[in-house]
């Protein structure tokens, strides 16, 4: 009798450790998610961490996250849906498509090209040679002295 106990009690405890460990990978998972995600009530939280009284979102976009993850879609699922809803601003970090990562590597490569481009200009400024000036007439200059002395009778 006991024998047959064991066969009936471990696939029950099998089953009920198969279902809360589930519950718990979903639990996880909403708070991986809610950790990527923003509240949009204007506290600039993280919707996770977004707990100040009377909020009016946090709850209803914890709960419609919750049912997502139920309903078993994928992160990006979840991530394009809650785009879709609320706007681009509910993304904690910007999705990587080529449009975001053009968006934010072409500022600094052209800051980069701009001061190795400034830099040549005056390096090429510096190195051209200057003219050289054209000797002095001193006969000339001598001939305008005596000229001036005269008609000033200095």
């Amino acid at each position: 009798m006991m024998r047959a106990m064991q066969f009936l009690v471990a696939p029950a405890i099998a089953a009920v450790m198969m279902i809360s460990m589930g519950a718990s990978t979903d639990a996880s998972r909403v708070s991986n998610l809610s950790q990527q995600l923003m509240c949009v009530c204007g506290c600039n939280e993280i919707l996770g961490n977004c707990n100040h009284e009377s909020c009016p979102d946090s709850p209803v976009m914890l709960a419609e996250l919750r049912k997502d993850v139920a309903k078993g879609m994928s992160d990006q699922a979840v991530f394009k849906a809650f785009q879709a809803e609320y706007g681009a601003t509910v993304l904690a970090a910007p999705m990587l498509t080529r449009f975001n990562v053009v968006a934010w590597v072409m500022p600094p490569l052209l800051l980069v090209l701009g001061i190795f481009g400034v830099m040549a200009l005056v390096r090429k400024w510096r190195l051209r040679s200057a003219p050289v000036p054209a000797p002095a007439n001193v006969q000339h200059f001598d001939q305008l002295r005596d000229r001036i002395r005269k008609e000033t009778d200095l």
